[in-house]
């Protein structure tokens, strides 16, 4: 089993990485809450990985921490949740926001994510409830709503500050110094911002 890599990341396009370790590169998956985390190429990458394996291929699949991938290991053993269903899961909604959902039954939320129908909603709802209170689960950060919504705010000023310019990793990094229990992802913004011309 390979559990971890550590190397040069080489190539990146969503949602494809190419990690140098001592000479070989390893094809890596992984979820967009990963991507918008990652170094600059050329630049050193830890990431915490799944080897998948299908009677047709091995796949790779890559996170920026271990509760990323716990969730990930988790949502597999979801009848009909299969490694392609499970990264748009990650790519489209925070471990913390996810759990939020499973623990809350809100199903309409969670049909908004690709590849999610009302039918396989509910059972991600039945399967998980009890299965995401568990230790494992802890470690993928799972707190209250309020703390939900606070991830939610400081994904979407993340996404913002992307869409003006910044590189994923300094759009963590701005909004990462800013944030607060009491604001919202405009303040976030505004702060990160006017913190960024000081």
């Amino acid at each position: 089993m390979i559990g971890r890599l550590r190397g040069v990341l080489a190539h990146k396009q969503p949602p494809q990485l190419l990690i140098e370790v001592c000479g070989v590169g390893y094809e890596v998956e992984a979820p967009m809450s990963t991507f918008y985390v990652l170094p600059g190429l050329g630049e050193e990458v830890l990431l915490y990985t799944h080897l998948h394996i299908r009677e047709d291929a091995h796949q790779l699949f890559g996170f920026a921490a271990e509760g990323e991938r716990a969730l990930f290991r988790e949502l597999l053993k979801v009848n009909g949740v299969g490694a392609r269903v499970a990264l748009a899961i990650l790519s489209g909604m925070d471990a913390v926001s996810f759990t939020a959902c499973i623990h809350a039954g809100d199903s309409a939320r969670l049909t908004r994510l690709p590849g999610i129908g009302k039918k396989t909603a509910e059972r991600l709802i039945i399967e998980l409830r009890d299965r995401l209170a568990t230790p494992v689960a802890t470690s993928t950060s799972i707190v209250p709503a309020a703390a939900a919504r606070l991830a939610d705010a400081e994904e979407e000023a993340v996404s913002a500050l992307v869409a003006l310019g910044y590189r994923p990793p300094e759009a963590s990094r701005m909004i990462a110094t800013v944030a607060g229990d009491d604001l919202d992802a405009e303040a976030m913004i505004r702060l990160a911002l006017r913190a960024a011309v000081r």
